[in-house]
């Protein structure tokens, strides 16, 4: 299968009889005529805290939801309030002690000691919040209701979900129920083969070992090498699972829009050759993005957006030709990077041409947020100079400089092992030269 160019050019058209909102972006991708798409979220979310201090301290979901609104990008049919999973639903994957652990901290009011050692809860990684069964719960119940909604012949994002590092027993990552665990799974109770893409910065740990032993489940991950990252284990390209159903691609520190691109052209081919599934679920975690705090990349929201259409395009379709793929969201601990981002996941899943310069009422609602990171704030403009986007134009523009370099040899290197290692990629991997191996 030849390399395809992911290169900024104009993909595909608008949604069917619907009006552009503002004047169109530039050399931005758009995604396959969406007849159908759903964005799910809930109200509790624009009160919900991990805390001072801790990285999702942040507005997230609501700040992505305000924005849309402010490209007047949104119609009634097209929001779903978020349900709360149901105790059965949650117990598909994590333990029945697990569960009843953090539905008891919640009517305590806190965490025990038993609970927090057991559980890995109630502590600096995973603290006590207010809500703490009942907010995870919901963005788990969002995770699969997009799972749902797929099965209904609608495309939808669930911008609240992608908390892929939960283990059945305890939280891990900031994540307390592994909700696109839980979608996947929920489509494969329906006999359906599926593919979980996750681009996140960070390696989706707890869905792999989720999905280990589903011969008709898999996953492709590609994230920071746990060398330097977290979980600091795994996820390795010879990491392939006793059913051959995990494709893992590290890369290294600072890969940049040239090199991520490069290293997805020749991966997801094959990747998608040797899986042919019949429908995706995508983690589009904005950590890898530059400059957030947490991820070690250089990868400007353009490349990101790139990678999300690419995906959808490429996505198996429903009769009425939406793509048969449920997005949530993920890691990502800059809300104006993060915001941004989501905003064109969904212009893109619901077919809009967004305007590349963010609407006035959109740039107030961005200059107005306030989150404790003043001590990555110089850093920041620095490193986005250095890329040729001013800080401010967070502000103004959704999309960012492209951070293109020069491709190191190690990323082919990485690459190369991924399609010489794993079994199900044997002579399916697309050359570094561009050809077909």
């Amino acid at each position: 299968m030849p390399a395809v160019d992911l290169r900024p050019q104009s993909l595909h058209g608008a949604r069917s009889g619907r009006r552009a909102t503002g004047a169109p972006a530039r050399n931005l991708p758009q995604a396959a005529a969406v007849s159908r798409a759903v964005l799910i979220a809930a109200s509790r979310y624009r009160r919900h805290s991990y805390g001072n201090n801790h990285p999702l301290d942040i507005p997230r979901v609501s700040l992505t939801v305000d924005l849309i609104r402010a490209y007047a990008a949104l119609d009634p049919d097209e929001y779903l309030p978020s349900r709360r999973a149901t105790v059965a639903e949650l117990e598909w994957f994590h333990t029945r002690d697990y569960v009843s652990a953090m539905q008891r901290c919640e009517a305590l009011g806190k965490v025990t000691d038993r609970y927090r050692h057991r559980h890995n809860i109630g502590n600096l990684e995973n603290p006590w919040f207010h809500d703490f069964f009942s907010t995870p719960a919901t963005a788990t119940g969002g995770s699969i209701q997009a799972a749902e909604q797929v099965l209904a012949g609608r495309a939808a994002f669930s911008p609240a979900g992608g908390m892929h590092h939960a283990m059945p027993d305890r939280a891990q990552g900031f994540c307390f129920f592994n909700d696109t665990a839980l979608a996947v799974m929920r489509l494969r109770r329906e006999g359906l083969r599926v593919l979980y893409v996750d681009i996140d910065a960070h390696h989706g740990d707890g869905v792999e070992a989720a999905l280990r032993d589903d011969a008709e489940a898999f996953t492709l991950s590609l994230h920071m090498d746990a060398e330097y990252a977290y979980p600091f284990a795994g996820g390795r390209s010879e990491d392939c699972g006793p059913q051959a159903n995990a494709f893992n691609l590290p890369l290294p520190r600072g890969t940049n829009d040239s090199e991520y691109r490069h290293a997805f052209n020749r991966v997801w081919p094959a990747v998608l050759d040797a899986v042919r599934p019949d429908v995706l679920v995508l983690q589009a975690g904005t950590d890898p993005i530059m400059p957030d705090p947490l991820g070690k990349f250089r990868l400007s929201t353009q490349l990101f957006l790139e990678i999300v259409a690419r995906v959808l395009a490429d996505a198996p379709r429903q009769a009425n030709g939406t793509p048969r793929v449920a997005v949530t969201g993920g890691g990502g601990y800059h809300p104006l990077i993060l915001a941004r981002a989501w905003t064109g996941v969904w212009g893109l899943l619901s077919g809009r041409t967004l305007s590349e310069e963010i609407p006035p009422a959109g740039q107030e609602l961005l200059a107005a947020v306030e989150w404790g990171a003043d001590e990555y704030d110089d850093d920041e403009e620095e490193e986005l100079e250095r890329a040729g986007t001013p800080y401010r134009e967070l502000l103004t523009h959704r999309i960012d400089r492209p951070h293109e370099g020069e491709i190191r040899a190690q990323i082919d290197a990485r690459v190369d092992t991924l399609l010489d290692a794993h079994p199900r990629l044997r002579r399916r991997g697309v050359a570094a030269s561009g050809g077909t191996v």
